[in-house]
């Protein structure tokens, strides 16, 4: 699953939302809870509305600015996250998200797994909306 968009922000700008675990409730609609910090080698707990579950994320890869990297799960299944921003010459910053999904269960509940491009396409507008604001 990916979703890409351009945001007229800097990449600074964008960085600052996307880790700021206590605040990202308050704009992004597909985030309900995110205990803990988005830091390298952090551990999160992290509540979404399409699901009871609570999810434990481990921030993998925490490049300022650039790449965000965490991931859930287990040789079973896990998901892994990856998160960049590219800054573009008109000031703008292109906002990438993929989730890659692999695991020797995937292939017996890939079935189950709902549909996850709205819910990216949702996060990836309330992020520009709320990064846009002046």
């Amino acid at each position: 699953v990916r979703v890409a968009i351009d945001i007229k922000a800097t990449p600074a700008k964008i960085w600052a939302l996307l880790t700021n675990a206590a605040d990202v409730p308050r704009w992004n609609s597909t985030v309900t809870e995110i205990e803990g910090r988005i830091a390298p080698g952090e551990q999160l707990k992290l509540k979404v509305p399409i699901s009871r579950r609570t999810f434990k994320v481990r921030v993998d890869t925490f490049e300022p600015h650039t790449r965000l990297v965490w991931s859930d799960g287990s040789a079973a299944f896990k998901g892994v996250r990856t998160t960049t921003l590219a800054p573009k010459s008109d000031g703008s910053t292109t906002f990438a998200m993929e989730e890659v999904f692999t695991g020797f269960m995937l292939p017996l509940i890939s079935r189950s797994l709902p549909d996850f491009k709205p819910v990216f396409e949702q996060y990836a507008a309330d992020l520009k909306k709320e990064a846009e604001r002046s």
